[in-house]
């Protein structure tokens, strides 16, 4: 009997501006157009460097969706010499690979040309298709349309990049709609075979939010929804956890195959009042089952060579880092 492996990842978060177009009942993390709301390149390549340091592989790219629609975000994005969030990220991906990370960009809706550029620069990007429910927390959040998500990760399937989605629990929908949902990811998936995790993730109540008062999911229904996701996703599918925002120890045995990505240095910035275990902790949370390492990248997709070329040598280089005897174990 082979020993079950539970993966991670080992990244620096780094979110580029909380400016957003959507505006989402339970979410915390947008601001309007302010001072500060922009991370500075020499923040961004601070965190580069110290997250190479401690042996971090990925670069989390994660900001608010079409920032530059809304009124002053193009003036203090201009103070960078910047006309376009996009342009920013793009510079930013080649500063981090130039450190040893590999980037994973999550921007929101992008166009089927903007992820084809973005793809030059990054080892695998992601959307959260979160239901494909219409609910009233995103009554104010075009970019949450289901139609136009599932677009835009029928376009990733399309340029072969290997995709990270998943739900979310908790907004408004039913059971009935978490199974619809995940079962629109799993014929994306056969579709284009480009979807290496979904993510379960758990609605986190934030206080000042429309939703501040809002029923959480307990541990009983996310383990019925974890366990929905294992059986209609195919198994090349990882359905992943965060480990911060729930009881993960109990969880992995609902059928939970990866942890997503924890950092060693920065915080869950979307939901900053959960710090991200350690690996000792990941490793309690894993129980019998064998913690390894990976890249945002997964094994079947640098089989494939779904990459561009310019990120090659450094998946390459890093694959056998992690490789390497007690590295995967956190060592």
């Amino acid at each position: 009997m082979h020993r079950r492996v539970i993966t991670f990842s080992r990244n620096v978060f780094l979110p580029l501006t909380t400016v957003c177009a959507n505006r989402c009942g339970y979410c915390c993390f947008r601001t309007p157009p302010r001072e500060g709301c922009i991370m500075l390149p020499d923040e961004v390549t601070r965190t580069l460097d110290t997250g190479a340091a401690l042996g971090c592989t990925e670069a989390l790219f994660t900001f608010g969706e079409r920032p530059g629609a809304l009124p002053g975000f193009a003036e203090m994005l201009g103070r960078i010499g910047y006309t376009d969030i996009l342009d920013y990220v793009y510079d930013l991906s080649l500063a981090a690979v130039r450190r040893g990370l590999l980037p994973h960009t999550n921007a929101g809706i992008l166009t089927y040309e903007e992820l084809d550029r973005l793809r030059e620069v990054n080892a695998s990007m992601g959307l959260m298709l979160e239901t494909t429910a219409v609910v009233a927390a995103h009554r104010d959040s075009p970019g949450k349309d289901p139609a136009v998500r599932i677009e835009m990760i029928e376009n990733a399937g399309k340029l072969s990049i290997p995709f990270t989605t998943g739900i979310l629990v908790g907004i408004g929908e039913t059971m009935e709609d978490r199974e619809e949902s995940l079962a629109v990811i799993r014929d994306l998936h056969r579709r284009f075979g480009h979807i290496q995790e979904v993510i379960v993730q758990n609605f986190c109540p934030k206080p000042g939010t429309p939703m501040e008062d809002a029923p959480v999911p307990d541990t009983e229904e996310l383990c019925a929804t974890i366990s929905l996701a294992r059986e209609i996703l195919p198994a090349d599918v990882a359905v992943q956890i965060p480990p911060n925002l729930v009881d993960a120890s109990y969880l992995v045995g609902c059928g939970v195959d990866d942890l997503g990505g924890v950092s060693p240095l920065t915080i869950d910035y979307v939901n900053p009042e959960h710090p991200w275990p350690q690996i000792e902790e990941l490793k309690r949370v894993a129980g019998d089952a064998e913690l390894s390492e990976r890249l945002c990248i997964y094994p079947q997709y640098i089989e494939k060579g779904w990459y561009s070329p310019l990120l090659e040598p450094l998946i390459r280089q890093l694959a056998e880092r992690i490789a390497a005897p007690g590295r995967g174990h956190g060592a």
